[in-house]
């Protein structure tokens, strides 16, 4: 172990050691971890004099002689400015594009998240870096739709996806729209990117941890006054009488998408259909009053192709990425399972789907558009689960570092993004090294002890005997457990301020201040030549893969030459 600097912080520990006695324990049991140093002395401080033992136990830790001295880090900072200094503008075209989405992933999540990782590798975490933090481009995406301060998935993927904002609770059609008039959808349906990708000649897919027709991917595909109508069962007879379909429907109609893997079984197929997985489950059974099996009708109109529907991984792992062509994948009659709760026999991990999807997508010459959704990071913070919500962010990061693995610099651009935040905040200064789903040294004015990690509303607000719950002998980095909460709500709600855009390759450094969120698919086209932006990108294939900053340049050049010459005529005059 190095050596270290014991350090008294008599005030704070002061504070901390309010109802001591009852957490000496827990504290013993911190000390078996790898990076705290175990010690006799300090075993004894513990016994005897909790609040030294507190400073000690912090000093002795984490402070390191190396970090005592100045020159760590001026030299760490020195060595970031030089990578700086070195970083170079990536102008090619963006044959590939992988867009990952962490809906709900909040910039205290990806904190979080970041912490929890590295504690999962047995580090403090604190300094540990998340995949797609070491893009070198990263902006900020203001997340409001049109009527609402705090947004949807739904509103926010259509902004993400299709480039234009629009109201709460709908998919795919403008603000025109209103939300459960069908009426409304006629005129205003708007397309997404994979749109655009796909009328390029480039092959799209989708993978998500939600169902497929969840509000993030809908907005890739369908156009609906609501995003809830995911199939014709959830409809109301007036909506089928005007002629509107349900989402699962335009799945399979309203354009082809080679690759789509997630759950959503039950939209498929006709009512009372059993489940494969869960035969015997009634909330498993399909739900089409219409009598369709989309499943069948996806098949038929890919007759010719290599096309194949699994709905387990078993299946899933014998599919040949070189011999197919278009894959359905449906792991879950809902929503897939949280990470924490996943039968790795049944269902694969985010990683091996989007590996799956990468590598039959990019088979094609063209390139290709892949959306991957860590669709479950939302709904463990809808649960006031941190545990759950903060796996699933530390997944999606593996996910994203298994899409630069197969792909190359050069020619993908990889983004990562979230659609909104949530009421959800680190707080109560943990000593550095805490656990991250554990409880603050400090105490409440109640005395009473919190978890450092809280939610401004949500189903974990109790109050017993006039107090709040006791959670001193509470294993608060379980799954199950249900952070506390300020405002009591069945369901926590999403938070209102910007989110982060982390971009890499091709023209990533079109991400670069505070964005609306409708700019996002604006820039992915332009970077790819797909679009309404392809003007740059006149004679780069008989170039090869030259920069479009020189095609702009060329075209910019007789206007800047016409400027100029007005700004010396104006001189003379």
């Amino acid at each position: 172990m190095p050596q270290v600097v014991k350090t008294q912080h008599s005030k704070l520990a002061t504070q901390m050691v309010k109802l001591w006695d009852s957490d000496v324990a827990e504290l013993a049991s911190q000390l078996d971890q790898p990076n705290r140093r175990q010690s006799s002395t300090l075993k004894c401080l513990i016994r005897s004099y909790p609040v030294l033992a507190m400073s000690y136990c912090y000093a002795t830790s984490i402070v390191t002689t190396s970090e005592e001295d100045p020159g760590y880090w001026r030299s760490w900072a020195q060595s970031t400015l030089l990578n700086a200094l070195h970083l170079h503008r990536n102008e090619n075209v963006a044959k590939n594009i992988v867009f990952f989405l962490g809906d709900g992933m909040g910039i205290t999540t990806i904190t979080a998240a970041r912490i929890l990782k590295g504690q999962l590798e047995n580090k403090n975490g604190e300094q540990t870096v998340l995949t797609f933090e070491a893009f070198p481009h990263v902006a900020l995406s203001k997340t409001y739709n049109t009527d609402f301060q705090i947004s949807d998935s739904a509103s926010t993927a259509t902004a993400i996806l299709c480039g234009v904002k629009t109201n709460m609770n709908i998919v795919g059609i403008s603000a025109a729209g209103r939300n459960g008039v069908c009426r409304s959808q006629r005129g205003n349906e708007i397309t997404s990117i994979l749109k655009w990708a796909k009328d390029e000649g480039k092959s799209v897919g989708i993978v998500t941890t939600t169902r497929v027709q969840h509000g993030t991917p809908a907005a890739a595909y369908a156009h609906s006054a609501s995003r809830k109508w995911y199939s014709d069962s959830d409809m109301p007879s007036s909506a089928k009488k005007d002629g509107c379909k349900d989402i699962a429907y335009q799945l399979v109609f309203n354009m082809d998408i080679d690759v789509v893997i997630g759950g959503g079984r039950k939209y498929m197929t006709p009512r009372g259909t059993r489940d494969p997985e869960y035969p015997n489950d009634l909330k498993s059974r399909g739900k089409r009053d219409d009598k369709l099996d989309l499943i069948a009708e996806w098949q038929k109109r890919r007759a010719g192709q290599a096309a194949y529907y699994v709905w387990n991984k078993e299946d899933f792992d014998r599919v040949d990425v070189n011999g197919t062509d278009a894959l359905l994948a449906l792991f879950e009659p809902g929503d897939l399972r949280y990470e924490l709760e996943r039968d790795s026999t049944m269902d694969p991990s985010l990683p091996e789907m989007t590996k799956k999807a990468i590598s039959i997508l990019q088979k094609n010459p063209k390139g290709f558009f892949l959306l991957v959704e860590g669709g479950r990071i939302d709904q463990g913070h809808h649960a006031s689960q941190a545990a759950m919500a903060l796996h699933e962010t530390v997944m999606l990061d593996r996910a994203v570092e298994v899409a630069l693995a197969l792909t190359k610099e050069e020619d993908t651009l990889t983004v990562v993004s979230a659609d909104h935040s949530h009421g959800f905040v680190f707080t109560g200064y943990p000593f550095r090294g805490s656990s991250i789903l554990g409880k603050s040294p400090l105490f409440g004015r109640d005395n009473l002890p919190y978890t450092t990690l809280l939610y401004g509303n949500g189903p974990g607000y109790k109050v017993e005997n006039n107090s709040r719950p006791d959670i001193r002998k509470m294993d608060t980095g379980s799954k199950d457990y249900v952070q506390q909460s300020a405002v009591p709500v069945d369901s926590e709600t999403h938070g209102g301020e910007d989110v982060a855009i982390f971009a890499h390759g091709p023209m990533a450094h079109l991400f670069h201040g505070v964005h609306e969120q409708n700019y996002i698919p604006h820039a992915l086209a332009y970077a790819a030549c797909i679009g309404e932006n392809k003007n740059h990108c006149a004679n780069v294939a008989a170039r090869g893969p030259a920069s479009i900053g020189v095609a702009l340049a060329a075209q910019l050049l007789p206007s800047l030459l016409i400027a100029f010459l007005g700004y010396l005529l104006a001189q003379g005059s």
